[in-house]
């Protein structure tokens, strides 16, 4: 008789709290239903997340088709952030690499296998154009050229260099300035034009930071040359 008054009173609760619990499942939607089966059947119930969008290498959106590079440039973000170039998820050129100079930043690749050549980085504002000529006058033919900008890109180029580029299938060469984003990637004895090439306009007006346009990224996927030998 003791524990009438006590076992009364939890009746109470427990008669009131599964009347607002069903209430509040009525009224509350699909929330609710969630809540209550969290309650009678523990939280052993997964939740369905959606998953990520999946990245192909290089971070592409989608994979490159058989005898395909995928890659990705990025250039310079002002004076501060190195450039970046992704081959094959492969890192050729990065500040973490320590592998980053002011000016042109420009890896080779042979365009029939993939393998990288070389890299190497020119300065445009302080450096030698003769270093750059030398660089460019002998790629055999079928290279592939990979070039992501770093601060300043054009104030040493001339006439010769332009023309270089233009012939590795720029289109931007000619114009390129002062202080100007640029992305490119062409190929020694590409027949047309280079479909892989941005560039940003250093400009007062539309300048991302103070003095330099904001930085570019590409990507996409490169043919592969057929052996000459095949």
């Amino acid at each position: 008789m003791r524990l009438a008054g006590p076992l009364r009173v939890v009746v109470v609760v427990c008669l009131v709290g599964l009347t607002w619990l069903l209430a509040h499942m009525l009224l509350g939607g699909e929330n609710s239903l969630v809540v209550v089966r969290h309650l009678f059947h523990g939280s052993h119930e997964v939740t369905t997340v959606a998953p990520k969008p999946r990245k192909y290498k290089c971070g592409l959106s989608a994979p490159c088709p058989a005898k395909h590079l995928a890659f990705r440039l990025t250039s310079g973000a002002a004076n501060v952030i190195g450039p970046k170039i992704c081959l094959e998820d492969k890192i050729l050129v990065s500040s973490v690499k320590n592998n980053v100079g002011r000016g042109l930043n420009i890896a080779l690749v042979n365009g029939v296998t993939g393998e990288l050549l070389e890299v190497k980085s020119f300065d445009m504002w302080a450096g030698d154009i003769a270093d750059l000529l030398k660089f460019l006058r002998p790629l055999h033919e079928g290279t592939l050229v990979f070039v992501a900008s770093f601060d300043d890109p054009a104030s040493k180029l001339n006439d010769e260099a332009r023309r270089l580029l233009e012939e590795l299938g720029s289109t931007a060469a000619k114009e390129l300035g002062f202080r100007d984003s640029w992305v490119f990637v062409g190929a020694k004895g590409i027949e047309n034009k280079s479909p892989f090439e941005q560039r940003m306009k250093n400009s007062k007006s539309t300048n991302k930071y103070e003095g330099w346009p904001e930085s570019l990224e590409m990507d996409g996927c490169v043919p592969l040359r057929v052996s000459q030998e095949s």
